[in-house]
């Protein structure tokens, strides 16, 4: 009992070191991009100053860094420099939003060798691809033509600059800005590598960071919580869909990603614990939840913008759960559509890598380097 315990808590800390070290890789991520300097925040006002580019900019970026907070953070560091503008951020966020969800779906290749996991795998992973989907289809075209995000957001950012500016030092940047500080001064004065290399180093290593943390993260979990999770889940968080968005809320906000909350509940649909439907409202709290990282950030910078931003992120997935959740028709098309896509994956495994490599980053490079091509 005692080495069953000592198991369980060594599971617990290596949970909390890769949880530290993701969030060291996104602070490394940001000091990597500001690094770049005045060239690379041209470079991005030319090609977000058109709002569909700028959507997939928001998708093709987030699937690479694998994380909307990252993301949102950085749109959220320039706008407080002034390089971007609102109406020019908020089309990079609602693709953020799709291409975050890109993680689970890598998550849930993993299952690919065993033909019926694959399929409950997929269908569980994709359910937040087509909410966020079908949130952008609807939203966009209605930001587009009236600017009610952008709107709202300024109005409640303007009530808390009149409160006399906000102070906020973040928990998290507190814990992961020594170590984000030593890797930048061991690459750039340590190695004595020139500045644009030292950066380029930076965002390579924080990537890498990523990737092996959430890669561990859903690991080292699977075997800590399974168990637990089948009991709580279904007993407690299955009976209640507003329970379940709360807990994606708080859960999410805690590891300041939802690609985490996503991911851990891939293995669990995968294996039969939970149906779609019981994860699908988790799915829906850990969009708000996310949005916390980019409203902290925003609130240290003081700038009414940025918060802006923020802001509209977060306006952006609670308008998206309240039009969708409560309307039973609304709420089975993702399900459908995600349930689809797994029978089309088991019986083609294909289908489902032609998905994630179509959607997350062949259409929207090929956008992209259209508009960069007729831009010259």
């Amino acid at each position: 009992m005692q080495k069953e315990n000592f198991k369980i808590f060594l599971k617990i800390v290596l949970v909390l070191t890769f949880v530290y070290l993701f969030l060291v890789s996104i602070g490394l991520m940001g000091a990597a991009f500001k690094g770049f300097g005045k060239a690379f925040a041209e470079n991005l006002i030319r090609s977000t100053s058109n709002p569909f580019i700028g959507l997939f900019i928001g998708i093709l970026a987030t699937s690479i860094v694998q994380s909307s907070s990252t993301t949102t953070s950085i749109v959220v560091g320039m706008s407080a420099s002034g390089v971007i503008t609102l109406n020019n951020a908020i089309p990079i966020i609602m693709g953020a939003n799709i291409g975050t969800t890109v993680t689970a779906v890598l998550v849930s290749l993993g299952h690919i060798n065993r033909r019926d996991e694959f399929k409950r795998a997929i269908t569980g992973a994709t359910v937040h691809d087509f909410f966020n989907m079908i949130c952008v289809i609807i939203l966009f075209p209605l930001e587009l033509t009236t600017g009610f995000l952008h709107k709202a957001a300024l109005w409640m950012s303007e009530i808390f600059a009149d409160v006399g500016g906000i102070k906020f030092t973040s928990p998290v940047k507190l814990a992961t800005e020594p170590t984000v500080n030593l890797i930048k001064h061991a690459l750039l004065d340590g190695l004595n590598m020139p500045s644009k290399a030292g950066y380029i180093a930076m965002l390579i290593i924080s990537i890498v960071i990523l990737f092996l943390s959430l890669y561990f993260i859903v690991k080292v979990m699977k075997t800590l919580v399974v168990k637990r999770a089948e009991i709580v889940l279904n007993n407690v968080i299955g009976r209640s869909g507003a329970l379940a968005i709360l807990a994606g809320i708080l859960f999410t906000a805690f590891v300041q990603s939802s690609s985490i909350t996503t991911s851990l509940m891939v293995p669990l649909v995968a294996a039969g614990v939970l149906t779609v439907e019981s994860v699908f409202p988790i799915v829906m709290g850990a969009n708000i939840g996310t949005t916390v990282t980019a409203i902290l950030a925003s609130f240290a910078t003081g700038n009414v913008t940025a918060t802006a931003i923020a802001f509209s992120h977060l306006l952006f997935n609670v308008i998206g759960v309240f039009l969708i959740y409560p309307i039973k028709i609304f709420r089975a098309v993702p399900i459908r559509l995600a349930k689809g896509l797994g029978n089309l994956a088991f019986k083609k495994r294909r289908y489902a890598v032609m998905y994630v490599l179509t959607v997350f980053f062949i259409i929207p490079f090929i956008f992209i380097m259209i508009s960069e091509i007729l831009n010259k």
